[in-house]
């Protein structure tokens, strides 16, 4: 049945527009009506040509339509499949993630994120690529293949950081050849519009013992929710994002203690702190967090709901750019008493930079 009317769906898209303009020509040449000069005659005339023009108008914006809902559910089927579906447990941590697209009919954004349970511990990335549409969505794809393969090979951190930068490095080479392919098999990406191209990344390891580290490449730090308290992570300066400066010769991971039973850490995009009401104020964010933090059980699903709800009602439910946030519970048991209410080293261990 499907078969059968798949092709006849196209050979009517195919012949209408000819049976219109036949009947247009066949009407001028052979009605004797139109072949009158009297002003009847020029508005009937008139009229058949409106009506034809009007209905080849409107198959031509039904075809257009058309084709425009196929592309957006190609795009939406190719997103969900790079980011897929995070389940609800990892390793015992609880997770939550959601996303705001800044654009209602878009499907097709820069946001990536992953969470991996491996013997090295739960790993996470979450980044953010400049640009939006395929060229993002290719970006995408390139970082979060590598990391799935690299966050179960390699067991120090700064490697699989390592991987990211070779594989943004080479995906941008590719690119930077398709586009010009006069300039060679291996063209100066300094001269070509990928060189402005950039991504945001934060790296996550949280190991089976609670302790946590991270490596971050311009990306906003993460809050963490500690009963009541919501502070940042660190406030240390990150390292410039991927794609703008090689990485410096020595990454050393940032240690951040224990997430003990019940902390959260919630990482976003910058498009949470900087979405902006119709007075032009930016979203407050931790505000948002506080009002979540409030509420016990505090989970990571309820944690999203009322930030979700907070940006939507800042924002007139418009963002102006897309967001993405996602949630980490630690769920394993209070393996590591006494350690809530320790000092976290949010700012003793402040990453190497390369800013000029």
């Amino acid at each position: 049945m499907f078969g059968i009317r798949r092709p006849l769906r196209r050979a009517l898209s195919l012949g209408l527009p000819t049976a219109w303009g036949a009947l247009a020509i066949t009407y001028k040449l052979t009605c004797p009506l139109a072949q009158q000069d009297g002003l009847g005659a020029r508005l009937v005339t008139s009229a058949v040509f409106f009506a034809v023009g009007t209905g080849l108008i409107l198959h031509v914006r039904r075809t257009l339509l058309r084709e425009l809902k196929q592309a957006r559910r190609i795009a939406g089927a190719a997103q969900s499949v790079l980011l897929r579906p995070l389940p609800p447990r990892v390793d015992g941590l609880h997770v939550a993630v959601a996303q705001l697209s800044a654009d209602r009919g878009a499907t097709v954004g820069g946001d990536l994120y992953e969470v991996i349970a491996t013997e090295h511990g739960v790993r996470v990335v979450m980044g953010d690529v400049r640009g939006h549409g395929l060229s993002a969505l290719s970006t995408v794809a390139a970082l979060l293949g590598s990391f799935r393969e690299a966050a179960h090979d390699e067991a120090d951190l700064a490697l699989v950081l390592r991987r990211l930068e070779r594989a943004l490095a080479r995906h941008l080479r590719e690119r930077a050849r398709d586009a010009h392919p006069a300039s060679g098999p291996t063209p100066d990406t300094a001269q070509t519009p990928v060189a402005e191209e950039f991504v945001t990344v934060l790296l996550l390891e949280i190991g089976r013992d609670g302790e946590t580290r991270a490596l971050n490449c311009g990306h906003p730090w993460p809050y963490l929710l500690s009963g009541p308290r919501v502070e940042p992570l660190s406030r240390a300066d990150p390292l410039p994002p991927l794609g703008l400066f090689p990485l410096p010769p020595e990454l050393p991971a940032t240690p951040f203690g224990p997430l003990v039973h019940g902390e959260c850490l919630v990482l976003f995009t910058d498009g949470a702190e900087d979405a902006r009401d119709a007075r032009g104020r930016f979203f407050p964010l931790p505000t948002a967090l506080a009002k979540a933090a409030h509420d016990h059980p505090v989970s990571p699903q309820q944690i999203l709901r009322t930030v979700l709800a907070a940006l939507l009602r800042h924002t007139a439910g418009r963002p102006t750019d897309d967001i993405a946030l996602l949630v980490l519970q630690n769920g394993r048991g209070c393996n590591l008493p006494g350690a809530r209410g320790t000092a976290r080293p949010t700012a003793a261990h402040p990453q190497p930079t390369t800013h000029p």
